[in-house]
């Protein structure tokens, strides 16, 4: 009976992957898995674009699965920005740890927040956790989320 198995990763489109891996590798502190040049055909085919080349970086997130940054190459881009509210719209979301230090570090690499700082979730199945939306420097939002003490 076909069945979803697993977490594998989650992609996110990037402009400068330097300036992202500042926010995910530094910021964040995932470890690189992987860092390799994709321009395999069949990648044309299931994309259905016609470009030149990916730079794909996969960053181990802890637990299991990997974000997947991906630099398009030779091909015009876009900024897909959007507002949460905006469908079509998405988020990565992290359980931390040290969420203050976390949103320090990621704001002293160039990262961004929604609100004025973290926000206590005060009501419903995760009152007592602690969140914020941070926005990559491409403004792709990664919810920080520390799970109640």
């Amino acid at each position: 009976m076909p069945a979803v198995t697993g977490f594998f990763h989650a992609g996110v489109t990037v402009r400068d992957m330097e300036a992202s891996l500042g926010f995910y590798r530094d910021g964040l502190g995932l470890d690189v898995h992987l860092d390799r040049v994709l321009d395999a055909d069949y990648l044309r085919t299931v994309l259905a674009l016609d470009f030149e080349s990916i730079r794909a970086v996969y960053l181990t997130i802890p637990g299991g699965g990997f974000v997947e940054l991906l630099e398009y190459r030779g091909i015009e881009r876009l900024s897909a920005a959007s507002r949460p509210n905006d469908f079509g719209a998405g988020h990565l979301c992290l359980y931390v740890e040290g969420i203050d230090e976390l949103v320090e570090r990621l704001r002293a690499v160039g990262g961004s927040a929604r609100s004025a700082g973290v926000v206590d979730i005060t009501s419903g199945p995760n009152e007592g956790a602690r969140s914020i939306y941070m926005r990559d420097p491409d403004g792709y939002p990664v919810e920080l989320f520390e799970r109640k003490a």
